[in-house]
């Protein structure tokens, strides 16, 4: 057998690492949650519960070194109390956003408006899976009314591609 020559050996070393390099990463990031836990004080616009406070706390801390550019949520207590933390360690304000607009929508408009960053929404049990399943083009399982501890990400890179990653709060 003859040797391959210095440079095919080379060429060859540099492709096959340009293969195994990992994907691109996100150019923005969504991620939709429901409100945290609801008292029981008033039945058509509760606050949160301290529970719902601490949990609303937890997101805050889990995104903190997230390049947070916008908080969504509806026009509800429960939703504003679960986003203004969040708000508040970055420096924003929170934008009010309509719990009846439809999904689709919604989704077109936040990924035009904000093409790179973190975006956190918050929603209802049941808008946010519509929302989240929106922004990455993909099914989300509907969401139960005692549920509210999950986290869904959209990952989404600069060719477009979504990837939706979701977690727990526990």
């Amino acid at each position: 057998m003859h040797p391959i020559p210095r440079l095919a050996a080379i060429t060859l070393c540099v492709s096959l690492a340009a293969c195994a390099s990992a994907p691109p990463a996100p150019s923005s990031s969504y991620v939709v949650v429901r409100h945290a836990e609801k008292a029981s004080d008033d039945p058509r616009d509760p606050n949160l519960t301290d529970a719902g406070h601490a949990r609303a706390l937890r997101l805050a801390t889990w995104l903190k070194n997230e390049p947070l550019r916008a908080v969504y949520a509806t026009a509800y207590r429960r939703t504003q109390q679960t986003g203004e933390p969040a708000a508040r360690a970055h420096g924003l304000s929170t934008t009010t956003y309509d719990a009846k607009q439809p999904a689709e929508e919604f989704a077109a408009q936040v990924r035009r408006d904000h093409p790179q960053g973190t975006t956190l929404i918050v929603g209802h049990s049941n808008t946010a899976p519509l929302i989240a399943a929106a922004l990455c083009g993909c099914t989300v399982e509907p969401m139960p009314e005692t549920e509210f501890d999950r986290r869904m990400r959209i990952d989404v890179d600069a060719s477009g591609r979504a990837l939706l990653t979701q977690t727990r709060d526990r």
